[in-house]
C-alpha cells in the first residue's frame, strides 16, 4: 500500500464500502475534532476509474466535504491506497472499521462474511481476523437461510429486527406459511416473540428452564442465536426429563424433613394469599409449582389459613382431641359422588358374593335380626345416587347381572316370578303364612339360598357390614367389577391420580407424567390397562376396591377404608380358624 494526501474532490465512496449508496452519516461526533485537527486516522482507498474509491473511512469522507464547504478552503486527505485487484482485503478494511464505529446493517455484515465463508473460512477464524465473537458471526451467517422475501421486508422497514431474527429459526417452509399470513387481509402473522412460540407449536421453552444436566439430553435442540437460551424442539421429551427432576426435587425435600410435599398440576398457580408461612417444625409444606414454560418454583414453608386456624385452636384447648389421634388431612381423597360410587359398586359385588356363600348370610341376618340394624325394619335397599352416570354403571356392572340371576332363582321358588324384589318393599307386602308352607316344601340349600338374597337386598350401602362381609367370603372385586367411563369421570383428586400412576405403570412413567393434566395422567392408566402399548393390566384396581380397601392420602377420608378399619380387629383374628361357615357343610348349617 502506498500513503497518499488525496484531495477531497478526487475521493468518492467506493461500492466495498459497506454503506455505499445510504444517505449522509451522522458526523456530529467527529467532526469538531477533525475542523480543529485535521483527520488524524488514514483512510482506505483504492483507485476506481478517474477517481479514489474510499473503502473504509466514510464519515471522515463527509466530515472533509463539510469543512471544504464551511471554510471554502479545498481539504486533502491521508489515504492509504490499496492495489487493484485486492477485493477481499478492502471488505475486511471496510467490515473492522464498521464494527469498531457505527453497527454495520445485517445484511452487509453477511455479504462480507459470506464471501469470506465461501473461500473456506471457519466461524472462528472469521471472528479472529475481525476481532469479533464467533456468536456474531454465526448470527450474521444465519440470516442465509431466510428467503429474499423476508430479506426484502426488513430492509424496506416492514418488519423489525427480533421479527427477522425469529424467523432465523423457520425452515424455509414454515416462512413460506409465515409469508402467506403476513399477506392475507384475514390473517395474522405473528411478530417478534409470538412469532417464535408460533414457530415452535405454541410450547416454546427454553434450555434455561430445565433442572436436568443438559450434558445428559439426547434430544433436539433449537440454537436461537438472537436469543439467550436455545429452545427445546421436543417439549414431550423435556417434560419427561423436566419430571424426572421434579420428582427428585420432591424427594430431597421430604429426606430433609418436610412433612408433606404438594405438586401442583403444571399451569396451577400457587395462591400465596390463601396461605400463610410455616416453618419446617411447625408442619408448614412444600408447594411445587409448574409453568407450561417450563420454570419450576418451590414455595418453601407454607400452610392454608385455614389449617393454621384449626391448628391454633388446638393449641388454645378450643378443640378437643384424644390423645394419639390422628390428624386429618385438609380435605378427603374422595368426592362425594365418588365415595358414592365405590360404596355401591362394593355393595353390588358383596351381596351377589354373599348369595354364593349362606352360611355366611345366614350369620349375617340373625345378626342384623336381633341387633335391628339398618333397614331390618325391615327395608329393601334402594341404591339411590346423584349421578346417573352411576345408576347406569351400576345396573350394567356383572356384580348386578349375577345378584339379579340369583334373585330370579330365588323369586321362582316362592313362585313370585312377576315380582321385582326378594324382600316386600311394603308392610305386609305378602301372605307370611303362605310364604311359610312354600319355604316347608324347599331344601335346605334352596332355603338358605332365598335367605342369602334376602340378606343380599336388605344390607345397607356403605355399612362396615358390606366391608365384614367382603372380608369374610372373600369378594373378588376383579371379577365383579372394572374401572370404566363413570369411574373416571368422577377421578379428579391430582393426588389421588398420581398414586394411581405409580401403581400401574413403572418408575420412570410415573415420574414422566407427574405434572401432566389429570386428564392426560387418566389416559396412562387406562393404557396400561388395556396394554396400549405395553404389557396389558386387566385385573388392576384401585386399592378402594380390593379386600381390604386401603387409602391413597395418609390421613385423608375415605369411607371404605374408614369403614374397614373401625372393625377389622374384630375379624383379622378370625383368619386362621379352618370352622368357618364355608368349612361346613350345609347340614351342619341346617342343624
Amino acid at each position: 500500500m502506498q500513503l497518499k494526501h488525496i484531495p477531497i474532490t478526487e475521493l468518492k465512496v467506493s461500492r466495498l464500502n459497506m454503506r455505499h449508496g445510504r444517505k449522509a452519516p451522522d458526523i456530529s461526533d467527529i467532526y469538531p475534532s477533525i475542523k480543529s485537527r485535521g483527520v488524524l486516522q488514514t483512510m482506505l482507498v483504492r483507485k476506481e476509474g478517474d477517481a479514489f474509491g474510499v473503502v473504509a473511512g466514510r464519515r471522515r469522507y463527509f466530515a472533509l466535504k463539510r469543512l471544504a464547504k464551511e471554510t471554502g478552503r479545498p481539504q486533502k486527505a491521508p489515504c492509504l491506497v490499496m492495489q487493484s485487484g485486492d477485493d477481499i482485503a478492502a471488505l475486511e478494511a471496510t467490515l473492522v472499521e464498521n464494527t469498531t464505529h457505527l453497527p454495520a446493517d445485517e445484511f452487509e455484515q453477511y455479504e462480507v462474511f459470506a464471501k469470506l465463508a465461501a473461500k473456506g473460512e471457519t466461524t472462528s477464524a472469521i471472528a479472529e481476523r475481525f476481532g469479533v465473537t464467533e456468536l456474531m458471526v454465526r448470527r450474521v451467517l444465519a440470516l442465509t437461510a431466510l428467503t429474499d422475501e423476508v430479506k426484502k421486508l426488513y430492509q424496506a422497514e416492514a418488519i423489525d429486527k427480533r421479527t427477522l431474527y425469529a424467523l432465523t429459526l423457520a425452515t424455509k417452509g414454515q416462512q413460506t406459511d409465515w409469508l402467506t399470513l403476513y399477506h392475507s387481509e384475514d390473517a395474522y402473522a405473528p411478530r417478534g416473540e409470538r412469532l417464535k412460540d408460533w414457530l415452535t407449536g405454541g410450547g416454546r421453552i427454553t434450555t434455561d428452564k430445565a433442572l436436568f444436566d443438559m450434558e445428559a439430553y439426547d434430544g433436539v435442540v433449537l440454537t436461537d442465536l438472537f436469543g439467550e437460551n436455545a429452545i427445546f424442539a421436543d417439549t414431550d421429551l423435556f417434560w419427561a426429563r423436566q419430571n424426572d427432576a421434579i420428582a427428585d426435587m420432591a424427594a430431597s425435600y421430604r429426606s430433609e424433613g418436610w412433612n408433606d410435599v404438594v405438586v401442583l398440576d403444571r399451569g396451577q398457580h400457587f395462591p400465596t394469599w390463601e396461605h400463610g408461612k410455616r416453618s419446617r417444625k411447625q408442619g408448614g409444606r412444600v408447594y411445587v409449582e409448574t409453568r407450561h414454560d417450563g420454570t419450576v418454583t418451590a414455595h418453601e414453608g407454607y400452610l392454608p389459613h385455614k389449617d393454621i386456624e384449626k391448628i391454633e385452636r388446638i393449641l388454645k384447648g378450643e378443640t378437643a382431641k384424644s390423645p394419639g389421634a390422628a390428624t386429618k388431612s385438609d380435605r378427603p381423597e374422595m368426592s362425594g359422588p365418588m365415595a358414592e360410587y365405590i360404596a355401591l359398586h362394593r355393595h353390588a359385588a358383596v351381596r351377589a358374593t354373599l348369595c354364593d356363600h349362606p352360611g355366611v348370610a345366614l350369620r349375617l341376618a340373625v345378626a342384623h335380626l336381633v341387633t335391628r340394624s339398618g333397614h331390618w325394619r325391615v327395608d329393601v335397599e334402594e341404591q339411590n345416587t346423584r349421578k346417573e352416570a352411576t345408576a347406569e354403571s351400576l345396573a350394567n356392572s356383572e356384580s348386578e347381572k349375577q345378584f339379579f340371576a340369583h334373585r330370579a332363582h330365588a323369586l321362582a321358588a316362592l313362585g313370585h316370578d312377576d315380582e321385582t324384589t326378594l324382600v316386600a318393599t311394603i308392610q305386609f307386602g305378602g301372605d307370611p303364612c303362605e310364604t311359610f308352607a312354600r319355604l316347608l316344601s324347599l331344601s335346605d340349600a334352596d332355603v338358605l339360598h332365598i335367605l342369602a338374597v334376602a340378606m343380599g337386598e336388605t344390607l345397607m350401602s356403605g355399612s362396615p357390614a358390606v366391608e365384614a362381609a367382603a372380608h369374610v367370603t372373600g369378594t373378588d372385586f376383579a371379577a365383579l367389577w372394572s374401572p370404566e367411563d363413570a369411574f373416571f369421570d368422577l377421578l379428579r383428586d391430582k393426588r389421588v391420580i398420581n398414586q394411581m400412576v405409580a401403581d400401574i405403570a413403572s418408575p420412570s412413567t410415573a415420574r414422566a407424567v407427574l405434572t401432566d393434566t389429570a386428564k392426560a395422567q387418566k389416559t396412562v392408566v387406562r393404557n396400561r390397562i388395556a396394554g396400549n402399548g405395553c404389557e396389558p393390566h386387566p385385573n388392576w384396581r384401585p386399592r378402594w376396591m380390593t379386600v381390604a380397601p386401603t387409602r391413597y392420602v395418609v390421613g385423608a377420608a375415605c369411607p371404605p377404608a374408614d369403614a374397614w378399619g373401625n372393625i377389622k380387629r374384630l375379624f383379622e383374628a378370625e383368619q386362621d380358624r379352618t370352622d368357618t361357615p364355608e368349612a361346613q357343610s350345609e347340614a351342619e348349617i341346617a342343624a
